[in-house]
């Protein structure tokens, strides 16, 4: 289990005991010994608030600040985002987008509501939750086909409008291209001029 996996583990156990508990407080017979050594180094990071002892009989008592909550909440939706391996979500490709590509995204997914042809379900949740690498400074979404589609669409429109390197590195790294006329409907004989 990575780092960032285990504190949030130990996050969302100190806010379910904490609510379950009805005072937000978890005590040091609700949590395991491993956890409660973890939360020393979320308490440093200013997560986890620990009971002042003085003139108290709790040995021990832990909850979260309000940066811990905001840190479980932002970690469970970026969890929800990354789809596990297997079962209905196997059919999610893994996509990396550099960021011209992801700031076109970003244009596509926030007009939705005005499209005519608006983004796929769920491509702007994926956006917004996408996690950027910064190292190789590429966004990371885990897209369905129908998601991979919208995007082309979406990079397509930003090819009509202004740049097409955009679209063009996205067709040549995953191989999905927008054609308005094959969305359409329209054959090739339909598009060709006729003589006279």
């Amino acid at each position: 289990m990575r780092s960032w996996e285990r504190a949030l583990s130990v996050l969302e156990a100190l806010c379910e005991r904490g609510q379950a508990a009805g005072h937000g407080w978890t005590l040091d017979t609700e949590l395991l010994p491993p956890h409660q050594q973890h939360v020393n180094a979320l308490e440093n990071q200013g997560l986890v608030e620990l009971a002042g002892r003085e003139g108290r009989p709790v040995r021990w008592a832990a909850r979260l600040t309000p940066y811990g909550h905001d840190t479980l909440t932002y970690g469970c939706c970026r969890l929800r985002a990354e789809p596990p391996p297997g079962g209905e979500e196997a059919d999610r490709q893994a996509g990396e987008l550099i960021p011209s590509q992801m700031a076109a995204l970003r244009v596509f997914v926030g007009l939705a509501d005005q499209l005519r042809v608006p983004p796929a379900d769920g491509l702007v949740e994926q956006v917004r939750t996408a996690s950027c690498d910064h190292g190789i400074k590429r966004w990371r979404l885990y897209l369905t086909p129908e998601q991979m589609e919208s995007v082309a669409y979406g990079l397509w429109l930003h090819r009509m409008t202004g740049s097409a390197a955009e679209a063009n590195r996205f067709a040549r790294e995953y191989g999905v291209v927008h054609s308005p006329a094959r969305a359409y409907g329209v054959s090739s004989s339909a598009r060709s001029p006729r003589s006279c």
